[in-house]
């Protein structure tokens, strides 16, 4: 199979030059999170107007009259797994529980690590007692998620593929792994033996992870096309084609799935809503900014995965809009001019953003306004604009949200205030969010070690 590199290089380019968000705090060394995210207490905020320190304008703000009211969030629960990407296939997580001090379990390499044309885009999954992890060859491993012993490990990348890999990931559902490929495959293996079940090629390379329900497959291509395959056996049950684009950047979000319906994120900016039986659309939205004025924006791709939670539709592109829309009319309910690479993290009545305006922020689930905004840096040097910084997730975890970044931290972040909790350090860079199940929290860094905390 052949791809054009051209653009492969140029979605890799675009990927590396976003500026997202920024570091801050003491460090602490990466075998210990106590008293760093989970037992420091809140600062006070410092006097004075907050203002956010960026290269453009158009800032988020928070709503003056929003500054009273208290942020009330449900109480955590423990999830005993991570499945797929974004949790489980809806992608509402919520607020997760974790133990209130945490420390360094194990750290083990699960394979190649990524450079400057060979990147993560795919998280972990925890599923059944076992982490499943591919590298950035497509070789896929399994290991015990208490002890981090390795059960498996399997090469997946045929013989003949010699261009590169550019992205895909893995899913979890009812004892088989299923693993969207760069190559343009979408494989199925024995979760407890790695033995390969089922493998489909399909026209072009797979750009996120599979979404599982329902048994069935959904998983979308570079083409930005999305295939949609019987579980059981590979069989290839419907496809429904988006808008092609020339480039777009590296990786992207996966559907979502809730209620019969599949929620799908175009590189185009589109967001479709379809029947899952067969592919029927309900109703389509685009979240490309009408206005645009500088060079990225022009890129509308929603990288970060929709959110399906309680009848709404959450998303958010990176041409600089955040929606929500109602699943079943495709009505929106509300917009707000903030484009983001991160998926929305729900919990409560509260969505919480990272935004390419290098910021962080609550927003109300039913008006879509802002609670708290905080500003962060975007570089290592902020001084002399070195060392762009990318930041990945959140995630909600114990009242603490939890970001990591590009230049190996980990940062807590109170998600009633916005206000620092603490941060620890990594050996290496994170390109991608932290993962929650059990009541432990792992991070896959860029140089294919795996972290996990409990």
């Amino acid at each position: 199979m052949v791809f054009d590199m051209t653009i492969f290089r140029r979605s890799v380019l675009a990927f590396a030059l976003v500026l997202a968000l920024g570091a801050c705090e003491s460090l602490t060394s990466p075998d210990s999170l106590i008293g760093s995210l989970w037992e420091g207490a809140e600062a006070p905020p410092l006097p004075g107007e907050r203002i956010s320190v960026l290269m453009r304008e158009g800032v988020l703000k928070a709503d003056p009259n929003l500054s009273a009211e208290e942020i009330l969030l449900p109480p955590p629960t423990i999830n005993p797994e991570w499945p797929q990407t974004g949790g489980y296939a809806n992608h509402a997580m919520h607020h997760i529980k974790v133990a209130g001090n945490l420390s360094l379990a194990w750290n083990i390499d699960v394979g190649e690590a990524a450079d400057d044309e060979e990147l993560f885009v795919g998280t972990p999954v925890v599923a059944a007692g076992r982490v499943f992890v591919m590298d950035v060859l497509t070789t896929v491993s399994s290991y015990d998620a208490k002890t981090g012993d390795k059960y498996w490990e399997v090469a997946l990348t045929p013989d003949e593929e010699d261009d590169g890999h550019i992205g895909g990931g893995v899913a979890y559902d009812d004892g088989r792994l299923f693993v969207a490929a760069g190559f343009g495959q979408i494989i199925a293996l024995n979760a407890t033996t790695g033995a390969v079940l089922w493998r489909k090629t399909v026209e072009s390379p797979l750009r996120a992870a599979p979404t599982v329900r329902g048994g069935r497959v959904f998983v979308l291509s570079v083409d930005n096309k999305l295939h949609v395959f019987a579980a059981h056996n590979g069989k290839h049950l419907w496809v429904y084609d988006g808008i092609a684009e020339v480039a777009s950047m590296l990786g992207g979000g996966s559907p979502a799935v809730d209620g019969g319906v599949v929620v799908v994120p175009y590189s185009s900016g589109e967001l479709v809503a379809l029947r899952v039986d067969n592919g029927r659309q309900l109703w389509t939205e685009s979240l490309a900014m009408a206005r645009q004025t500088e060079e990225m924006t022009t890129l509308s791709h929603i990288r970060g995965s929709p959110v399906i939670d309680r009848g709404r539709v959450f998303a958010m592109s990176n041409g600089g809009v955040l929606v929500s829309i109602d699943l079943r009319s495709g009505r929106r309910i509300w917009t707000k001019e903030v484009g983001g690479l991160q998926s929305p993290w729900g919990a409560g009545d509260y969505l919480f953003i990272l935004t390419n305006d290098s910021e962080i922020a609550a927003v109300s689930r039913d008006f879509g306004r802002i609670h708290w905004v905080r500003p962060l840096p975007r570089f290592e040097d902020e001084e002399d604009k070195e060392g762009p910084i990318v930041w990945s997730g959140p995630v909600l975890v114990s009242d603490r949200l939890i970001i990591a970044g590009s230049h190996g931290e980990v940062v807590a972040i109170s998600p009633y205030t916005g206000q620092f909790m603490g941060k620890v350090e990594i050996p290496d860079g994170i390109s991608v969010p932290p993962i929650v199940a059990n009541g432990s929290l792992f991070f896959l860094s860029d140089d294919a070690e795996l972290f996990a905390y409990r």
